[in-house]
């Protein structure tokens, strides 16, 4: 498929400063393209490539300042990164518009609900009373427990698992291997020593616009629901406990963990390989270093914590600075307590 300049402008509402009718047929990164393919500069590193590619359509924002002319078409946009990825999902939306129908052999139990313009790989599986929406891409070895529901334009790549009775919302992207509805980690402790086991009879709730990495674990609730709230983004690797709530519009980075109950807020950043205790409150917009360890609730909005414990960013800055400099500290110490001994030796 070939796009021109101009229709690649009007998808993104960009101002064009070159030939409109260039075409592209593929991506490239700006300082690897080719004729014949589209560029994007967001970040100013990579400036220089600006004048040295080779790709026919560059997308840059509006206020970058050209220092020579460039062969290329631009197309100028309030922002480059975002209008790029508008760009892509436009691109990936007409590709998976030719995926329709359903391979062989899968298999779809009878009382299954299937809506309008489906895909479903092969050997994937769907249980009873399964319903799914329109526009949705199941992509082999799949399996969908009984009683799950999932809402248009989802996507489950694969070797997915979703376990029974667990809820998917619209436009949901979930990525390959990544289990949803395994069971909690509930075991209770006898007299003797050993774990009874806690049956898990909650569900998982994924709600609309959420995408979640590949090989990721999100567990269902023991009653009630795991939640993850509308528009939150989950890394690869990520392992969500029972009865966590993750709010709307967070992000957490691969190989976290959050434990039992947590309740997460909306606009929360989590890097990688943190790790949350279980029963915490994290308030709305708090942002957690990686490989932090956060073993109290965050109650103030907009707080920023490292370390592990973690406590304030800040302070947590401050404190490493200091350690770096305790073999002087220690230094200047004892020169303060010779000069202490020798004055009182005077004194004497």
């Amino acid at each position: 498929m070939q796009f021109p300049a101009a229709q690649i402008a009007l998808i993104i509402g960009g101002k064009i400063d070159g030939d409109p009718t260039v075409a592209v047929s593929s991506f490239g990164k700006i300082e690897e393209a080719t004729k014949g393919q589209l560029a994007f500069l967001a970040n100013q590193k990579y400036e220089e490539h600006l004048y040295t590619t080779q790709a026919s359509v560059i997308i840059i924002n509006e206020t970058q300042e050209l220092k020579q002319t460039i062969a290329a078409t631009l197309i100028r946009v309030p922002d480059a990164y975002s209008a790029f990825a508008t760009l892509l999902s436009k691109y990936q939306e007409i590709a998976s518009q030719q995926l329709i129908g359903v391979q062989e052999p899968s298999y779809i139990s009878k009382t299954a609900k299937l809506g309008e313009k489906i895909f479903i790989g092969a050997f994937a599986y769907l249980g009873e009373n399964v319903c799914i929406g329109n526009h949705v891409k199941i992509f082999p070895n799949v399996y969908i427990g009984d009683n799950v529901k999932i809402g248009d334009h989802s996507v489950l790549h694969p070797g997915v698992k979703i376990y029974h009775d667990c809820v998917i919302g619209k436009n949901v992207t979930i990525h390959a291997g990544t289990v949803i509805g395994s069971d909690g980690f509930g075991f209770a402790p006898q007299a003797d020593g050993s774990f009874k086991k806690v049956p898990q009879i909650g569900n998982v709730v994924v709600e609309d616009f959420v995408e979640i990495g590949a090989n990721a674990a999100i567990d269902r609730a023991t009653i009630g629901s795991t939640l993850i709230k509308s528009g939150a983004k989950l890394d690869n690797l990520i392992q969500i406990a029972h009865n966590v709530e993750v709010g709307n519009n967070t992000v957490i980075a691969a190989q976290v963990g959050v434990s039992g109950s947590t309740k997460i807020g909306n606009n929360v950043m989590i890097g990688g390989q943190a790790g949350l205790a279980g029963h915490l409150q994290i308030a709305d917009h708090s942002k957690i270093n990686g490989q932090s360890g956060v073993s109290k609730s965050i109650k103030t909005p907009n707080s920023a914590v490292t370390g592990s414990p973690a406590f304030e960013y800040t302070n947590a800055l401050r404190s490493q600075a200091i350690s770096r400099k305790l073999p002087e500290i220690e230094k200047r110490l004892k020169e303060l307590e010779n000069l202490v001994k020798q004055f009182m030796a005077e004194k004497v």
